[in-house]
């Protein structure tokens, strides 16, 4: 990970905070969406898991992969033994031919070599498996690309609210400047109360509107940093300005045909096709011949003696060795099994069926996908125009209006509705962007390519052109306080 995103590393997987300082905000993080990219590949749990399972299919390979291999088995143990013997148990007087007895130290050792030279399961079981940790790789590939494009999709729903936010304040600004020349009229004389009194309704609509974008920039920024697993006291925000990723350079069908060769989804079918045909010819195997060949060594060692008379004691010294080994070729066959073997064979030949009417439902799917995506696209770019010239005339309308207001030749209710189109034409042209892009980024996800062209570079001034009639920006909006809801559901009565 790169330095500036090193402090921004996961928090370990099994950690769970206990107290409010930890969980508690103390840094917004400005990150671009290349850099939120970064951080979703390193940090996400849900890849994590997805690796972890490719490694858990490569391991059930070699696994399978070792019945080509003999096992050898060993075995060993130490005992002692004692034994006594009477010549005649019904007479008490015994006499010392009578009576013997034996202590030893019996060492065993013991090796089984076995071989399975002939077994009709193990190339399908093998192929199975193979096969297994193929579609397990491909499925994190699918993850890593959802993934992607999950990031993507929340950053550019963080860069709405933003706008959102932006568009609710510059609403509120508008408003003020609004009650503010009703206000002042009405103390001139020439408006009445009622001028006011829609100003102020309005102004109680943008507030509220405002405070409902804020609400939704803070779950985006949280849904973001939900995704990118950053630390507990950590919350993104959004660097990159709002602006268009490109033009898509591909035809609708060069898109379709690349999809078909890029989507794992399909080639994970085609697995699944393959994994049932071998467990097919592995069910089979169970009544088919099996040659086996089997080595068995055995050796034992004793120490002590036997037969050893009263008078005497057990001679330690005594020892003896005895070993065999044994070379043996087994051979199975379990002819009938009432039938069990056949029925999964056609069971499984029934799921690679399955899986072939599923590839032609994705291959489907995967069209429209394209096609959806591909219309969205063409349908957001020219949404973008239109809204873009909504939103030109609007303002202008506002300002005629503003000034109509203020000359005394028109009403309130002119400059009140002049300010619902802006912000209506604001929100269009703020959702056409947001459309547009997520539009994009799907294509790229759905078919591979990235063949986008940069938009060409606009040579802007870098000073902020100013409305000399009036400028919204240098109207402050003061903070209201955020009273009990008990409280703030009570409408006063003047």
């Amino acid at each position: 990970m790169p330095e500036p995103l090193s402090s921004l590393g996961a928090t370990p997987s099994l950690a769970l905070p206990n107290k409010t300082s930890e969980v508690r905000i103390r840094e917004l993080r400005p990150l671009s969406l290349s850099e939120v990219e970064q951080l979703a590949e390193v940090n996400s749990p849900t890849l994590k898991a997805a690796a972890s399972q490719v490694e858990q299919a490569k391991s059930n390979l070699l696994a399978a992969l070792s019945a080509w291999y003999p096992t050898l088995n060993l075995s060993s143990s130490v005992r002692f033994q004692g034994s006594e013997s009477r010549q005649n148990p019904a007479n008490h007087q015994l006499t010392t031919e009578e009576y013997t007895f034996g202590e030893e130290w019996i060492t065993n050792f013991g090796a089984t070599l076995n071989w399975d030279l002939i077994d009709p399961a193990r190339v399908p079981q093998i192929a199975s498996a193979r096969d297994s940790f193929e579609q397990q790789r491909d499925a994190y590939l699918i993850a890593l690309r959802d993934l992607r494009l999950n990031a993507a999709n929340l950053y550019f729903t963080l860069q709405r609210a933003d706008e959102g936010v932006g568009i609710g304040q510059s609403a509120v600004r508008s408003s003020l400047v609004s009650l503010r020349d009703a206000q002042s009229r009405l103390q001139a004389g020439v408006a009445t109360k009622l001028e006011v009194l829609e100003a102020e309704t309005q102004l109680a609509r943008d507030t509220q509107s405002l405070t409902l974008a804020v609400a939704q920039q803070n779950t985006a920024r949280r849904s973001l940093a939900q995704l990118l697993d950053l630390p507990q006291d950590i919350t993104p925000t959004a660097a990159d300005p709002v602006q268009i990723i490109g033009i898509w350079q591909p035809s609708l069908e060069e898109s379709i045909v690349a999809a078909y060769a890029f989507r794992e989804e399909l080639d994970s079918l085609i697995l699944d096709i393959s994994i049932n045909n071998s467990n097919a010819n592995a069910a089979l195997a169970a009544v088919q011949p099996v040659i086996n060949l089997s080595n068995t060594f055995q050796a034992n060692r004793r120490e002590g003696e036997v037969g050893v008379t009263i008078d005497n004691s057990v001679d330690w010294k005594q020892h003896s060795w005895t070993s065999d080994n044994t070379v043996s070729l087994g051979f199975t066959w379990n002819i009938f099994d009432g039938g069990r073997a056949w029925a999964q064979y056609r069971q499984n030949k029934q799921k690679a069926q399955q899986s072939e009417f599923e590839f032609a439902a994705k291959r489907d799917q995967v069209r429209l996908e394209v096609e959806q995506s591909f219309f969205n696209l063409r349908a957001s770019n020219q949404d973008i125009k239109t809204t873009s010239i909504g939103v030109l005339s609007s303002r202008e309308s506002l300002r005629l209006a503003r000034l109509r207001f203020q000359a005394g030749v028109t009403t309130q209710r002119e400059v009140v509705n002049n300010q619902r189109d802006l912000k209506q034409a604001q929100t269009l042209y703020a959702d056409a962007m947001l459309k547009y892009n997520q539009s994009m980024i799907q294509l790229r996800r759905r078919t591979g390519l990235d063949q986008i062209a940069a938009c060409d570079s606009l040579e802007l001034s870098n000073k902020k052109p100013k409305d000399d009639l009036f400028d919204s920006a240098e109207v402050p909006i003061k903070p209201s306080p955020l009273n009990p809801a008990c409280k703030a559901s009570i409408l006063q009565a003047e």
